[in-house]
């Protein structure tokens, strides 16, 4: 009984470990107990059992562990400390080149439900960050996460929409009429209001939607018909997927769209206490509010014959205009369609806020989506386009340590105006590792050298002949125009804060 006491008290991560193990050498389950039957049928763990202890619901015996060490040619010792090599605790996404990093969730009992839903909130609480804020970090985390697959989704727009793809305004009034949705027209003007961040800016009211079937469209958007078709396409998808038109009228259906300011649509409930640390309508809302976002993107680009305009036009952003769609929109569809999947994605505000953010490639931010940071690194093509006006190609080719080692990445970035009157930066990029490495090529090898020539050139150069010939024909392969047009221009090192720059001397210093 005291073994197992002690046992216990040292398997914080044994669970994690065990799993990792596994998966890192392709085994099952199933597998790993055939395994251990093997070795010793009297101390194998059968597979529910074995399931049980991954997730931290059961502790093995000493012989179990013993004969699971035997397996993979490990000691009793290595599974019991609480401090292994990091890649042996922490869950990665099993792609090459991208996705995310998460933590273990160890020990488990300190990880269970009851314990999240009391310590969440004072988390919050005491960073200064509101249940919206949190809500939405979590919708991102979900996304990346799924690297922006979501079938069902899409299967909801292409039944509506029939994967049409020339749009007018008054087809989607119409489809928004077939579910008894009655249109009229309101006239307000944007005013300044302080974001999320404490900063000013003009913020614009859109839309909104009074239950139980009527929707408000601001008369402005009239002579923004782009911005018109998104905000339409975002109703139907509310309808669709959450019966926005219900006959009811409590706040949950009260939806309010804005333009510029903070990240919000939707009004409070009048019926939750203001002192209360973590909404929960606050979560559901932005969930739902997420789900017709991109359920308007899918009915606005329907994913196979949006891929082939993309394809034949070499994924140019100027193809919004061919569709009338905002350039945000096209962007953000990008990243879902494409068949490349290592995509990241931001819409930035200056000074160093960012209004979206998706990272399917797994590329470290240059600063929070919920509070700006002192020192962003001003060599991203982001802050660049913030700082200096367009002129040509914007496209540029970095590089960056990740996790100490290099990586190759290629971005286009478009100015643009908000309807209220902000300026901010799209930008679309990938991470170009997992396409150099499918090629059979060194890619460690030829980013190190990348970046070890733009170190030796104050951080930028001409890319070398031979590296661009390597990264034009990846170009090629992923037939996307402005990656090449980002090798014709000069490399330059970056990196996700001003306090970890690559360059000699320290430019932010």
């Amino acid at each position: 009984m005291k073994a197992n006491k002690s046992l216990f008290r040292q398997s914080h991560f044994l669970g994690t470990k065990i799993r990792n193990l596994r998966k890192r050498n392709n085994l099952t389950m199933e597998d790993l107990s055939t395994r251990c039957i093997h070795i010793d049928p009297e101390y194998a763990p059968s597979v529910s059992y074995l399931s049980m202890i991954e997730r931290g619901k059961r502790v093995p015996s000493t012989d179990m562990l013993e004969v699971i060490g035997q397996v993979f040619q490990k000691d009793l010792a290595w599974f019991l400390d609480d401090t292994p090599e990091e890649s042996a605790i922490t869950p990665t996404r099993n792609k090459r080149g991208g996705g995310l990093s998460g933590m273990a969730l160890e020990p488990s009992f300190l990880f269970t439900q009851d314990i999240l839903q009391i310590a969440i909130p004072e988390l919050l609480s005491q960073s200064g960050t509101s249940s919206k804020q949190f809500a939405h970090l979590l919708i991102r985390a979900h996304q990346e996460h799924h690297q922006n697959h979501f079938p069902d989704l899409e299967k909801a727009a292409e039944s509506i929409g029939k994967k049409n793809m020339h749009w007018t305004p008054e087809a989607l009034i119409t489809i928004l009429k077939q579910f008894g949705v009655k249109v009229c027209w309101f006239s307000d003007n944007s005013q300044y209001v302080t974001d999320e961040t404490g900063a000013k800016t003009k913020q614009l009211k859109s839309s909104y939607f009074e239950p139980p079937n009527t929707l408000f469209l601001n008369e402005k958007l009239q002579k923004v018909e782009s911005r018109l078709k998104y905000e339409l396409a975002t109703y139907i998808g509310h309808c669709v997927l959450h019966q926005a038109n219900e006959t009811n009228t409590n706040n949950d259906n009260k939806i309010i769209m804005s333009i510029g300011g903070g990240q919000s649509h939707r009004i409070a409930n009048e019926n939750q206490p203001s002192n209360t640390p973590v909404n929960p309508h606050d979560i559901v809302h932005a969930w739902r509010d997420f789900e017709s976002s991109f359920f308007a993107g899918a009915l606005l680009c329907p994913r196979v014959p949006f891929r082939q305009l993309l394809e034949r036009g070499g994924y140019e952003i100027d193809v919004h205009r061919q569709l009338g769609l905002s350039a945000s929109v096209i962007m953000r569809r990008m990243t879902a369609v494409s068949n490349y999947k290592y995509w990241h994605y931001f819409d930035a505000y200056s000074p160093g806020k960012l209004k979206a953010v998706y990272r399917g490639n797994g590329i470290p931010l240059p600063w929070g989506n919920m509070t700006a940071i002192k020192n962003p690194c001003h060599h991203w093509a982001v802050f660049r386009a913030m700082q200096t006006p367009i002129t040509g190609s914007s496209a540029q080719l970095s590089l960056m340590d990740v996790a100490g080692k290099p990586r190759i990445y290629v971005c286009e970035s478009v100015s643009v105006s908000d309807m209220a009157g902000n300026p901010h930066v799209l930008c679309a990029g990938i991470d170009l590792n997992p396409a150099i490495e499918a090629q059979g090529k060194d890619t460690e090898a030829i980013a190190s050298e990348l970046s070890s020539v733009c170190k030796q050139n104050d951080g930028e150069c001409e890319v070398p002949k031979n590296i661009k010939q390597e990264l034009m024909s990846v170009s090629r392969i992923l037939n996307i125009n402005w990656i090449e047009r980002g090798i014709n221009n000069r490399a330059r090192l970056i990196c996700s804060q001003g306090g970890n720059c690559p360059r000699q001397p320290n430019c932010c210093k």
